[in-house]
């Protein structure tokens, strides 16, 4: 999901405003770059000055002219590196006769050593790879990165005279003249930059100056690199934390599959999650954050743990979306986030689906026919009002039906619309057999990074392509396969996130035997309490251990009197006994509308209330708070074949 392009001056970096008042001052065009070894085309320099006989321009102000041309070419492809590597064999071009650049080292600086962290036209050995040098050595580096001043060597005999202990690590590589410069960012030093010459340089103000604006190039190239580095390794960490964690439950197959855009990240603002939760029950996520830069993967990380969260405290679809929205739009509100989440239900297939302004789902049939599941949604994360909700929508998947979530990379990558992409993932999507959730992915992908394969037998591809590019106002198509005209070129525009669903039908599950109890009783009820022991009492009738029968009337009319003492709602009263005979659990639930938590206290010897929670501590296995989209639950649970309880409180 894109956030457009940024232009202007305003977003401009410092070396390329350097570079244009270069430009604007000797008002020239950079040479071409074709077959410029090293930068040494002396058959066409700028301005019309011809070379002389030893391949330099005819005068002066040529020479400086030519000169400053190499710089502004060199230093717009400084811009555009993508490695300190490929920024220092650009400042290697910069040679020209009266300027012979011979060698680049950049050393970065630490509070005690000196390392060499990259070169160019230096012999590469394990020696100078592992190149650490005490800050404390007398070298001309470490004295630039103390000063933060230029060192300028005009000759071998100045150097051996003001840094004799290092001048055999100089000598052996045959330069005569040498320039460390610092490498300043936002005034601190990075780094130092040594510039080795193979001819006598006297280091003139003028060539002082263009030394010091190569130095702010590199500089600013360094950083670059370092920051993209780090952008790579967070980016890594996010992608490998994403995962392909696969379903605690059985009854539902899930396959995934994540591409990252082509602009360096392994990971964007694209992502997907499985969380398994309790009961059985799974949730499947899908999201997509504006934007493809590093702030978007921040941002991904903090909503998708945003959302994980919500959903393992008991949350719906439609609660888990409105939280995560408001959490957005107080954490950023420069961006927003499409989001499908997914309730699911394997036991019996049930999907409760909330969507917020993310592409619809698409949903396969048995025998292969595809179409686009409608479904109820509000607008995306961080634009929904605080007081709208997102309405969810429940269907039941069929056994063999698979559901597809994806984001709208996979759709509209390669120039394709919402429609012709639609197309082009359906395509791919219905042939083969649906129990193949792996080969379903690998088709989808495939379908989107080599669209020329799929078109190899397809003799009508060319007459549809055509079409398809004539709609779409494309006039040049490129030649495709068996000499067709088809308009294949495949572009990797934005991030694709994939997750396929599909409800098995091979599953077995055991039968348990189960009883349920489910009483509702209101405010103006005040009999509904004594029913609710009584049949609570009755589902356990043939219980194992009376005691705890006992035990599980008490806390029930516990947890239903603090609903009808302390909020203004009706109590929803649910008893559920699974298992075996001697091997049952008991699980109470209550619930109501109340917003607010219940908490434990310490009551004094004489408060009259209190101690419900203390209760549920002492006499129950487990018990637990789970929020709702509305209200809340307390629940417990009694085991059967447990120890015996100790007797209730009086």
């Amino acid at each position: 999901m894109g956030s457009g392009a940024q232009g202007g001056a305003r977003g401009e970096p410092s070396e390329t405003a350097e570079l244009r008042q270069i430009d604007a001052l000797n008002r020239i065009e950079p040479p071409a770059r074709a077959g410029q070894a090293n930068g040494r085309d002396a058959q066409h320099p700028p301005n019309g000055d011809l070379p002389g006989r030893d391949g330099s321009p005819a005068n002066g102000a040529g020479a400086s002219r030519w000169r400053d041309a190499l710089l502004l070419e060199a230093g717009h492809a400084l811009a555009e590196a993508d490695s300190l590597s490929d920024a220092l064999k650009e400042v290697a071009r910069l040679y020209t006769p009266d300027l012979a650049l011979d060698g680049v080292v950049v050393f970065g600086v630490t509070d005690k050593f000196l390392n060499i962290l990259g070169q160019s036209g230096y012999p590469r050995n394990d020696a100078e790879g592992a190149f650490r040098m005490p800050m404390t050595t007398r070298f001309p580096a470490t004295e630039v990165a103390r000063s933060g001043r230029p060192v300028y060597l005009s000759s071998p005999q100045e150097y051996r005279e003001r840094f004799p202990a290092t001048w055999p690590l100089a000598a052996r590589h045959g330069r005569t003249s040498w320039a460390f410069l610092p490498l300043v960012v936002s005034g601190r030093i990075t780094g130092v930059c040594l510039l080795a010459f193979r001819t006598p340089m006297a280091f003139t103000p003028d060539e002082r100056g263009l030394l010091v604006l190569v130095a702010r190039l590199v500089a600013q190239a360094l950083e670059r690199t370092r920051t993209s580095t780090a952008e790579l390794a967070l980016s890594r960490g996010l992608r490998r934390s994403m995962g392909s964690s696969e379903p605690a439950v059985p009854g539902i197959s899930v396959a995934t599959r994540y591409v990252p855009t082509g602009g360096g990240l392994v990971v964007g603002g694209d992502w997907y999650d499985i969380i398994n939760l309790p009961d059985n029950r799974l949730a499947l996520v899908i999201g997509d954050v504006q934007g493809h830069d590093v702030h978007a993967a921040g941002l991904m990380a903090q909503l998708r743990t945003a959302v994980h969260a919500y959903a393992a405290e008991g949350h719906g679809p439609d609660a888990v979306l409105a939280r995560t929205s408001r959490f957005l739009g107080a954490l950023d509100d420069d961006r927003y986030a499409t989001c499908l989440y997914i309730e699911a239900e394997p036991q019996n297939g049930m999907l409760h689906i909330a969507r917020a302004g993310h592409p619809h789902p698409v949903l396969r049939l048995p025998d292969g026919t595809c179409m686009i599941k409608h479904v109820s949604g509000g607008l995306p994360l961080g634009l929904m009002p605080d007081d709208h909700d997102y309405p969810v929508t429940d269907l039941e998947l069929q056994p063999g039906e698979v559901m597809m979530l994806c984001t709208d990379g996979l759709i509209e990558t390669g120039g394709h619309d919402m429609f012709t992409g639609w197309v082009r993932v359906r395509d791919a999507m219905e042939p083969g057999p649906g129990e193949d959730l792996e080969g379903m992915a690998d088709r989808l992908i495939h379908a989107v990074h080599d669209p020329v394969a799929q078109y190899q037998d397809d003799d009508s591809a060319e007459d549809r392509v055509q079409a398809e590019a004539a709609e779409a106002g494309e006039s040049e198509l490129h030649d495709g396969i068996g000499g067709r005209r088809v308009h294949l070129a495949p572009r990797n525009e934005d991030d694709i996130a994939l997750l396929l669903l599909r409800r098995d039908t091979d599953v077995r599950r055991p039968v348990i035997p189960e009883r349920r109890l489910v009483l509702t009783i209101g405010q103006d009820q005040g009999e509904g309490l004594s029913e609710a022991r009584a049949e609570v009492g009755a589902l356990l009738h043939d219980w194992a251990q009376p005691d705890q029968v006992d035990t599980a009337i008490l806390l029930a009319s516990e947890l239903v009197g603090n609903v009808l003492v302390h909020t203004d709602q009706a109590a929803v009263l649910s008893a559920t006994v699974t298992g075996e005979p001697g091997h049952r659990t008991l699980k109470v639930e209550v619930s109501d509308r109340g917003d607010e938590l219940p908490h434990q206290r310490a009551p004094g010897e004489l408060a009259s209330s209190g101690r419900g929670l203390m209760m549920l501590d002492i006499l129950c296995e487990q018990w637990s708070v789970r929020p709702e989209s509305e209200g809340k639950t307390v629940w417990f649970s009694l085991s059967e074949d447990a120890a015996a309880a100790q007797p209730p409180l009086p």
